[in-house]
């Protein structure tokens, strides 16, 4: 896991610095730090790594359900109740690949389903006035399950994910390049476990998808 988060993380890095290269260019070592005040609203937009842990139980055929790591877009927006505290909300979607693993029947594939995973997170910033803030955090989420879909591994014919709410932990960092603009890395660990139902609910289960979520971006604060 710490692999993937790792060599993820650097992907994302990368494209961040690309697009905030014309930012950069300003020289933000020149220029005054504004830091965070209240009433501040500012709005990212970047690339996140989605990566689930995997787990759970299986009725009937037994074996582990697994969920495939994915990259997307994502949206997120931000409002300071005053310099120090925060709430953030991340809109995106993904689409991953689910299978169950060492099953009675083998490695059985459950074709794909879409995630749309609104997180609203309310974070602590212990040094609102620095270029370089970092932030901690915890938060609501509640995850919609759609477009259950592709090749699956017969006998299987339907497959549907319940919606579900969860919980997490949110850490990350803003890096303020001009009093507008800002760069920011963010990491989430989320506790996500629905209910599956296969063949109407033949065999049903309980995935343990508990998601890394990682994450850069640029931020424009209004």
């Amino acid at each position: 896991m710490t692999t993937r988060i790792g060599a993820l993380a650097a992907a994302l890095l990368a494209c961040t610095a690309l697009a905030a290269t014309p930012v950069a260019a300003q020289d933000f070592g020149s220029q005054p730090v504004r830091g965070k005040r209240a009433g501040d609203i500012v709005l990212g937009a970047g690339l996140i790594g989605v990566l689930p842990e995997g787990g759970g139980r299986v009725s009937l055929i037994g074996g582990k359900p697994e969920a495939s790591d994915t990259v997307t877009g994502q949206l997120d927006l931000t409002y300071f109740i005053m310099p120090q505290l925060s709430l953030n909300l991340i809109a995106a979607t993904t689409r991953h690949d689910v299978h169950v693993r060492n099953s009675a029947l083998g490695d059985v594939d459950l074709g794909r389903v879409w995630a749309l995973p609104p997180t609203l997170n309310l974070q602590f910033h212990p040094f609102p006035a620095a270029r370089f803030s970092p932030y901690i955090g915890a938060g609501l989420n509640y995850t919609i399950f759609y477009g259950e879909s592709g090749a699956r591994t017969a006998p299987v014919n339907k497959v549907a994910i319940d919606n579900a709410f969860g919980y997490g932990v949110n850490f990350g960092l803003d890096v303020e390049v001009s009093p507008r603009w800002l760069v920011n890395v963010d990491a989430k660990k989320l506790w996500l476990r629905p209910d599956v139902s296969v063949n109407s609910g033949l065999i049903t289960g309980h995935a343990n998808i508990d998601p890394w979520i990682v994450g850069a971006s640029v931020r424009y604060r209004f």
